[in-house]
């Protein structure tokens, strides 16, 4: 199997380092060149609120996953879609550990289906539910995952 790599930079850049006091902005390189600008979530963790926190990132790689899956899964299934949109949720709280963590993510996907062959209720769900149990973020989160 192959590794998956980033890089992420942060410097003080001359500002203030004291607790409570210091940029939380940094940059995370892909290996394909693209860059992120990332930082601590907004309000009690004072974050740049222009610019993506871990939180999302991890939300971000669970529906990208899911819905690459899902793609797989129709597609190997003869249905051909048009398109693809979810407005994910990630709800941040204590675990089972007393720790925060984020304890759910929901999935709320949104799938156009074209030509002939259109899923029963039934058959979209099992769609997601094949997709989810194959998703290798979702397998390798704790987080309570619901569609």
């Amino acid at each position: 199997m192959p590794d998956h790599r980033i890089a992420l930079d942060w410097s003080r850049d001359g500002g203030p380092f004291e607790r409570g006091n210091y940029t939380k902005n940094h940059a995370i390189r892909f290996d394909g060149g693209q860059t992120l600008r990332n930082s601590s979530a907004p309000g009690d963790y004072g974050g740049d609120a222009s610019a993506s926190n871990p939180e999302e990132l991890l939300l971000a790689a669970l529906s990208s996953c899911h819905m690459l899956t899902f793609l797989a899964v129709a597609a190997n299934r003869g249905y051909a879609i048009d398109s693809y949109h979810d407005d994910a949720v990630a709800e941040l709280g204590k675990n089972a550990d007393g720790k925060m963590a984020v304890v759910r993510a929901t999935l709320a996907p949104k799938v156009a289906f074209s030509g002939d062959k259109q899923p029963t209720a039934e058959e979209y769900s099992a769609l997601h539910a094949r997709a989810h149990a194959a998703c290798f973020i979702a397998n390798s989160i704790k987080t309570a995952v619901e569609l």
